[in-house]
């Protein structure tokens, strides 16, 4: 069986090692024979004399033959080495034959110990990534996903951790979180990737802002509506530095980077504060919150003018409930001209839209 030029066009396609290709070759072959001869002692060798692998069977010295394959009398054995004496073992070239069953076998334990180098050697080169954001181009569009291209590995991008407006166009470039490195391929993916998680956000945040990169201002928390809003608190740890000023930058210079990555999802950046008050207040942003009663720890009531309401309650009650939960805490709106009993919270789910800033 001719090697070189089968294992000269893996090393070009998949760029493996000749190597260990030979000797996966190899093995599968043996394997093969192996399935066919399982009494046998076998072993192979790749040949470069004769560019095949060949097959070796363990023999014993016996005085008398009773099985061909197995044993070799004193005399045929001592034209191959003089000082054979009975009972000594040798290997010799096996003749024996494998069928078209077996051939077929072979190739699958090929195929199958090659996926697992080429799996192997993706894992190595692509864990040390994991949790950072890589750079791909769109390949294919699929049904449950987008399959990206990252260097020579293909990725996989779950339609459940796409943007709603992420648009799936081959040949464009896109920016992922490597959210997990497998071991082994699941559904042909060995590399999954995800844009609407916070981890997301904040690895562009480091990657837009040395600050944040370097931890002289710190994302304190953020949460998420993907594809609508989010909410970032931030605190500066060097009194030199707004630590707003530095995410939004000189025109917006920096933020509009991670905008443009997102899509139509606003970010509303909130200065840290140990005022609980303040921090109800500006998490409502947009709105301009006139009053804020606090009840325990837990539970806010808000009261804002009329032209404000869409505004803090957001579209579908997003932004009321986006501020819930970066505060962890129930947050009830309340009116004056809805009467003292009358209130809105962040389960209410009222058909409004508003505006809010970027």
């Amino acid at each position: 069986m001719k090697l070189t030029d089968v294992i000269e066009e893996l090393v070009e396609e998949r760029g493996l090692d000749r190597g260990t290709l030979s000797s996966i070759v190899s093995e599968g072959i043996l394997a093969a024979y192996k399935k066919k001869y399982p009494a046998l002692s076998l072993k192979a060798e790749h040949s470069k004399k004769t560019d095949e692998v060949e097959i070796y069977a363990e023999k014993e010295v016996v005085a008398s033959v009773e099985d061909d394959d197995s044993q070799i009398s004193v005399r045929k054995a001592r034209f191959v080495d003089e000082s054979l004496t009975e009972g000594d073992k040798l290997w010799l070239p096996f003749d024996g034959k494998i069928g078209r069953i077996e051939i077929l076998r072979a190739k699958q334990f090929i195929a199958t110990k090659i996926r697992e180098i080429e799996a192997k050697a993706v894992y190595d080169e692509f864990k040390e990534k994991e949790g950072t954001v890589v750079y791909g181009v769109i390949h294919k569009c699929e049904r449950r996903g987008i399959v990206v291209k990252l260097q020579d590995v293909l990725a996989f991008l779950p339609q459940a951790l796409t943007l709603p407006t992420d648009k799936c166009v081959v040949g464009f470039s896109i920016r992922a979180l490597l959210k997990e490195v497998l071991l082994e391929p699941r559904n042909e993916s060995q590399l999954i990737l995800d844009r609407v998680s916070n981890q997301f956000l904040q690895k562009l945040f480091e990657l837009e802002i040395p600050e944040v990169f370097e931890r002289l201002v710190e994302i304190k928390k953020m949460v998420r509506a993907p594809g609508y809003k989010s909410k970032v608190v931030v605190v500066s740890h060097d009194k030199n530095i707004d630590p707003v000023g530095t995410c939004v930058g000189v025109g917006g210079a920096r933020i509009k980077p991670i905008l443009k990555e997102l899509g139509s999802e606003k970010i509303d950046i909130i200065s840290w504060s140990d005022s609980l008050e303040t921090m109800v207040k500006n998490a409502l942003k947009p709105a301009e919150v006139r009053r804020v009663e606090l009840v325990g720890d837990r539970e806010a009531r808000v009261w804002v003018d009329e032209d404000q309401r869409s505004l803090a309650i957001g579209k579908m009650g997003q932004n009321i409930s986006l501020a819930s939960r970066l505060l962890d805490m129930d947050i009830h709106l309340v009116q004056d001209s809805y009467g003292p009993n009358k209130n809105i919270n962040q389960d209410d789910e009222p058909a409004l839209s508003g505006d809010v800033f970027e």
